[in-house]
C-alpha cells in the first residue's frame, strides 16, 4: 500500500524514539492518521475503502507488514486497530458505525483486549463492568478497547474507554522487547455499561472462523519484523563478508524463510478475509512457519554480523528484541498440533491442488 510505504520513514524515526524512551508510540499512531491507515480498514459505513475480499487481504497484507517493518511495537498498536475495525465491521449496528466513522476522522484509536486475569471481566446485574484486562495494550493511551465481559456465561463485546490514565498501571511491563506497546493492566470496574456499547450478540468474539482465523494478522505484523532484520542483516555485511561464503550461506537461508513466510501469510490472508473452508487450519500454520523464519532469522543476522548485532541503541538490536518477543504468542505448539490433525485428514492447500 501506498500510503503506508510513503510514511514508513516517519514511522522508523517514531519507533527508535518510543523504544529509547521507552514510551507509547504517538508519533507514530498521528503518521497512521495523517497516511490514512487508521480508517483505510474501516467498514465502509465509517469511511473506509471499497475493497473487494481479495483487495482487502493484499492492501492489509501490505499495511501491516511495512508498519511491521518500521516498528513492531506501533505494528501490534495497528494490528489491535485493525481488529477492532473487523469487529464493527461484522457485529456493528448502523449507529455504531456512524460514531466510529466520526472518531476515526478525529484520528481516535482502538483496541482488542480479551487477555484477563482471573476471575475475569464481567457484567454485574447492575449493568457494569467488574474486573481487569492484562496485557492491554496500549492502556492508558489508545482512545478504545473493546473488551470481552462474561454475562450468563457466554462472553459479549463491550466498546469501552481506554484512556483514563488512573485506571491503567503499566508498571509491570519491564521488558525488552516490544516495551513501547505499554502493554499493562487496565482497570475496568465500576465502568457503566450503557446499550449502545454493547458489540454484536453473545458469543459473537469466538465465532469461527473469524476469531482464529484473524491469527494471519499478527502473523502479518511479525513478518515485517523478519523482512526488516533481513534488509538490515545485509546492509550490515561489508565487502569482505559478503565475500565469504560461508557468509553468503547464511545470508541466502535467511532469504529463503523470509520469503517463504511471506508466501504462507499472503494464502491465509486470502483465505481468512474471504472465510474459505480450511482458513481455520491454514491460519494456524501460517503461526508456526513465520515462528520459525522470525527464529531462524534472528540467528543468521546474529551470526553474520556478530558483536555489532548487539550494540544498544542499533535497529537490528532493536528488531530482534521486539521480533523475540512478538514471536511470543500463546500456545505456539498447540496451534501447530492443532493445523497438522487437519492437514492429517486431507490437504488443506486446497480444490484442484490436493496432494492426498
Amino acid at each position: 500500500m501506498e500510503r503506508a510505504k510513503r510514511s514508513a520513514a516517519a514511522l522508523d524515526r517514531a519507533g527508535r524514539d518510543a523504544d529509547a524512551a521507552p514510551s507509547f508510540p504517538r508519533d507514530g499512531v498521528e503518521a497512521l492518521h495523517e497516511a490514512g491507515l487508521l480508517t483505510a480498514f474501516a467498514p465502509r459505513e465509517s469511511g473506509g475503502a471499497a475493497l473487494t475480499k481479495a483487495q482487502r487481504a493484499d492492501a492489509l497484507m501490505d499495511a501491516l507488514r511495512i508498519v511491521g517493518r518500521a516498528d513492531l511495537s506501533l505494528g501490534r498498536i495497528f494490528e489491535g486497530h485493525v481488529n477492532a475495525l473487523a469487529l464493527f465491521d461484522w457485529y456493528g449496528s448502523a449507529a455504531q458505525k456512524a460514531e466510529l466513522a466520526t472518531r476515526l476522522v478525529e484520528g481516535r484509536v482502538y483496541g482488542v483486549w480479551a487477555t484477563e486475569p482471573a476471575p475475569g471481566v464481567r457484567i454485574t446485574v447492575d449493568d457494569a463492568l467488574e474486573g481487569a484486562k492484562s496485557f492491554a495494550t496500549g492502556a492508558g493511551e489508545i482512545d478504545y478497547a473493546i473488551v470481552t465481559a462474561a454475562r450468563d456465561e457466554t462472553r459479549r463485546l463491550v466498546i469501552a474507554p481506554a484512556k483514563d490514565a488512573p485506571r491503567a498501571d503499566v508498571s509491570g511491563w519491564t521488558v525488552r522487547g516490544m516495551r513501547a506497546t505499554m502493554s499493562g493492566r487496565y482497570d475496568l470496574s465500576g465502568l457503566a455499561v450503557a446499550p449502545d456499547m454493547l458489540l454484536g450478540g453473545p458469543g459473537d468474539y469466538d465465532l469461527e472462523p473469524r476469531f482464529t482465523g484473524g491469527a494471519w494478522r499478527f502473523a502479518a505484523v511479525q513478518l515485517g519484523g523478519v523482512e526488516r532484520i533481513l534488509t538490515l542483516m545485509r546492509e550490515a555485511l561489508n565487502k569482505a563478508a559478503r565475500e565469504d561464503p560461508l557468509v553468503r550461506s547464511q545470508f541466502g537461508a535467511a532469504v529463503v524463510a523470509a520469503r517463504s513466510a511471506y508466501l504462507w501469510v499472503r494464502e491465509a490472508g486470502l483465505r481468512s478475509e474471504s472465510e474459505a473452508p480450511d482458513a481455520n487450519s491454514f491460519a494456524l500454520m501460517t503461526r508456526g512457519v513465520v515462528e520459525r523464519a522470525g527464529l531462524d532469522v534472528i540467528e543468521l543476522a546474529s551470526r553474520a554480523v556478530g558483536t555489532r548485532a548487539f550494540f544498544t541503541g542499533g535497529d537490528l538490536d532493536r528488531f530482534c528484541r521486539d521480533l523475540g518477543l512478538y514471536l511470543r504468542q500463546a500456545a505456539p505448539d498447540h496451534a501447530r498440533d492443532r493445523a497438522a490433525a487437519a492437514w492429517l485428514e486431507r490437504d488443506c492447500w486446497g480444490a484442484g491442488d490436493e496432494l492426498w
